[in-house]
């Protein structure tokens, strides 16, 4: 049975985005949930099949430890064979067919950019999250599209959680919280910490509701 298929998007918080590959990428993830991110993005763009297999495995297993959703990013097989959701960008395979492969309860993202249009089609196409960004610059993207935190306040009409992404830390993430984000996605201002459990858990006051730390 899939270990987080069931795991459906919910509340609000801190959407961690692992950096690897990385020597201590289960660890850094663990760290990460130990500090109360509410799910996590396996984010890996190498070519080594095997060992991105063996880590989403390890990292599916980890998240149901803790009862939070496992993302993968742009990969719906891989996704399919370890029981995740999945992130789908613009080049990636569309919603329909994510959806034929992972089933009705899978967790399917889809970045919007900058791109309010995109992210109504998301919805109407049975999205369950509707990302945007770059809203500052991003180590992780340093050519990534601009987006403007009126595209959140307007992306409430959709009815979807909304995720903000690009050059976000604890210290800017307020203001998109309170344009309407549900969760600020974060590589580097956590993963690329010294105490990740730490960086993790500053995120947790941000937010309008308690959360499980």
């Amino acid at each position: 049975m899939p270990v987080n298929a069931s795991l459906k998007l919910a509340g609000c918080g801190l959407y961690a985005i692992s950096d690897g590959p990385r020597r201590d990428l289960v660890d850094a993830c663990g760290a990460a949930l130990a500090g109360g991110a509410s799910l996590l993005q396996y984010r890996d763009k190498s070519a080594d099949r095997a060992r991105r297999r063996d880590e989403a495995t390890r990292l599916a297993q980890i998240c149901a430890a803790h009862g939070k959703p496992l993302i993968v990013n742009d990969d719906v097989a891989l996704a399919a064979a370890v029981g995740a959701g999945v992130h789908l960008g613009e080049h990636d395979t569309d919603i329909a067919a994510a959806r034929a492969t992972l089933g009705p309860d899978a967790i399917i993202g889809v970045s919007c950019y900058n791109d309010l249009e995109r992210a109504r089609a998301a919805a109407e196409a049975g999205a369950d999250y509707l990302a945007f960004g770059a809203f500052f610059p991003s180590q992780t993207k340093p050519q990534a599209r601009r987006a403007d935190a009126s595209l959140l306040v307007a992306a409430r009409a959709f009815g979807l959680p909304l995720v903000a992404i690009g050059g976000i830390t604890a210290d800017n993430a307020p203001q998109l919280i309170a344009a309407g984000a549900d969760f600020v996605a974060v590589v580097s201002d956590v993963f690329g910490a010294a105490d990740i459990e730490a960086a993790a858990r500053r995120y947790l006051s941000l937010f309008p509701i308690p959360l499980a730390g």
